[in-house]
Parts: C-alpha cells; structure tokens; sequence
C-alpha cells in the first residue's frame, strides 16, 4: 500500500515539475505570436506607429490608415494563422497517426489534390468565386482516393497509405504541369503564384469562407489527442487498449485533410509548415499529443506569420511559399543531418 502511495505522489510531483517549462514555452509562443501580428500590421509601403496603429484598429483617426488595416493587412494577418494552425496542426496529426516523422500534407496528396482542383479553377476563369471550395473539394477527394488505395481486408495499412500518397502526388503534380501547359500565359502566371503559396490580396471573404470549418477542424484535432497517442504506441497496443485502428486513422486522415484543404483553399501550397513545425513542438513539449497537437497550431501560425512578415520586407514582395521554403530546406537538412549521426553513433 506505501509503495502504491510512494508512486502515486512521485508521479504527481513529476507534472508538477513538468508544468512550469511548459507554461513558459505556451507563453514564449503567444508572446512571439502577438510581436509578429504587431509588426505585421505596422509594417508595409505605409509605415504605421504605435499610436496611428492603435488608432486605426479603434476605428479612430485617420479614415486612410483604418482602410490600410482593417481591409489590407488585418485580414492578411488573420489569414497567415488560420492558415498556418492548421498546416501545423495537420502535420502533427498525420506524423502521429503514422508513426513517421517524414509524414506531411504533402506526402499524402492532400495539397496536390486541391492544387489540381485549383489549377483546374484558375483555367475556367472563375477562381476569384470558386476557388476556396474547389481547392478544399480536391484535397478531400485525393485524401478519399489514398485511403480507398490504403484499404485492405478491412484495414488501413500505414505502407499503403504512404505510398498510395506518393503515387496520388505524382499523378496529380503531372496533370497540373499539363494544364499549366496547355493554359495561355496569364492564366499560367495565376496559377504558378497560387501553386506556389501566397497571402497577397487575401481578405476577409476567405476567412468568412473557410475560417468557420478550419476551427471547427482545429477544436476536433486536439479531441484527437488520445487517438494519436494511442496509435504511437503500435497497432498490437492501440488495439489491446481497445482502440479501433480504422476508426482512428479515417477520423484522423479526415480531420487532416479539413485543416489541409482549407490552408491550401486561402494560400495555396505553402511548404515545410506542416513537415518541420510538430519536430520542433516535440522536441519542447516531449511525445504527449495532448500537448503536440495545441503547440503544433500555435507554432505554425507563428512561422507563417514570420515569413510572411519577411516576404514583405524585401522591394518587391515574394510569395510566402518561397520564404517558407528557404526557411525550412535547411532546417529539414540539419535534422537529416542529426538523425543520420545518431544512427551512426548507435
């Protein structure tokens, strides 16, 4: 009976240790979050300071500068964290379901999917209306299409499931690359800055569009904590604790493939957000998707939000895809990089 009590009180004052670090990381993030939203919205070809930005955001002052906010680059900012909560968060979701670090949106065809669909939409000349459903129509029709691949007596098999994604972003990659083609040049040159990822011109119309089902998609994910926790322990041990693996990995792969489609359906295929971010909420947080899950939302927007304060500080604005890029190869090489010594070193 002591022992059961000696380990009982051992196991609470080890959350208790546990705790404050991880306030402090909650706290580091929102703080960096708020600075980056701040500079965001003060930054641009018309330089707002603190009282002017106050002002405007009261609907006070001058009527020029609450346009300037309210309708250019509020939206915007609002826009980078839905968009990049739910890249992270869907990240998290897909590397924990499969046990793979190297699981992304991307891998799986979601962002292929609804790139296809909004190649297909920019060429009807309709994308201004359309575009937001039918890139989140393509990201769940491709997801639909790798699990019914994955499919298998009965099972979802995490092999078939990763290599049903590769194949579905090869055919779906070519097929745009053969629209584009086929596309006269100004249609081309929509479509590429699309593809490519971007939040210039984004407003207020995408967010009421798509932000309603994205939080609904972000408020599901983190109920799906014990379900990726469970997975991550093996298949013979989610089962033995009652968990049913086709259950889980359809409501996971579908809560993914909302968040997935709805980031793409705004800004288009925005990369590395939802590869490197959970690595790095894991290393801070530890393996308790509990934790993951919540951080890898409130990571993402904060590196979204980042890079697309950096691709506005250069004379001529770059699409936030190629700045998450350039951010993200070389963090991606290190930790190849790392995993390769440990494997070495073992």
């Amino acid at each position: 009976m002591g022992s059961v009590s000696s380990k009982a009180a051992l196991q609470r004052s080890r959350q208790r240790s546990v705790w404050p670090p991880l306030l402090l990381v909650g706290l580091l993030l929102l703080l960096g979050l708020f600075l980056t939203i701040a500079i965001s919205l003060s930054f641009g070809s018309v330089a707002l300071t603190r009282p002017e930005l106050w002002a405007a955001l009261l609907k006070e002052g001058s009527t020029i500068n609450q346009t300037i906010v309210w309708d250019l680059r509020l939206p915007r900012v609002v826009a980078a964290i839905m968009v990049g909560s739910a890249l992270g968060m869907a990240g998290s979701l897909l590397q924990g379901m499969l046990r793979n670090g190297l699981a992304s949106p991307f891998l799986l065809g979601i962002s292929s999917g609804a790139g296809l669909a909004a190649v297909l939409i920019v060429g009807l000349r309709v994308w201004a209306i359309w575009l937001p459903l039918g890139a989140w129509l393509g990201g769940v029709i491709a997801m639909a299409l790798v699990f019914a691949l994955a499919k298998t007596r009965g099972e979802i098999s995490v092999e078939r499931l990763i290599l049903g994604g590769v194949a579905a972003s090869t055919l779906f990659a070519a097929l745009q690359t053969m629209l584009l083609l086929l596309s006269p040049d100004g249609q081309v040159q929509a479509a590429l800055t699309w593809l490519i990822g971007s939040l210039n011109g984004r407003g207020w119309t995408e967010v009421r569009i798509v932000g309603p089902s994205m939080l609904i998609a972000l408020l599901l994910g983190c109920l799906l904590a014990r379900q990726v926790n469970l997975l991550n322990l093996g298949d013979d041990l989610a089962v033995g604790l009652g968990s049913s693996l086709v259950r889980s990995r359809l409501l996971i792969g579908a809560v993914a493939t909302l968040l997935t489609a709805g980031a793409v359906s705004i800004a288009g295929l925005v990369g590395f957000i939802g590869l490197l971010v959970p690595h790095g909420v894991r290393f801070l947080v530890g393996n308790d998707y509990r934790l993951v899950l919540p951080f890898s939302a409130m990571g993402g927007a904060l590196v979204l939000c980042f890079a697309d304060l950096l691709a506005r500080l250069g004379p001529i604005e770059l699409p936030v895809g190629i700045v998450t890029s350039i951010m993200g190869a070389p963090v991606f090489m290190w930790l190849l990089y790392r995993r390769s010594g440990a494997i070495t070193r073992g």
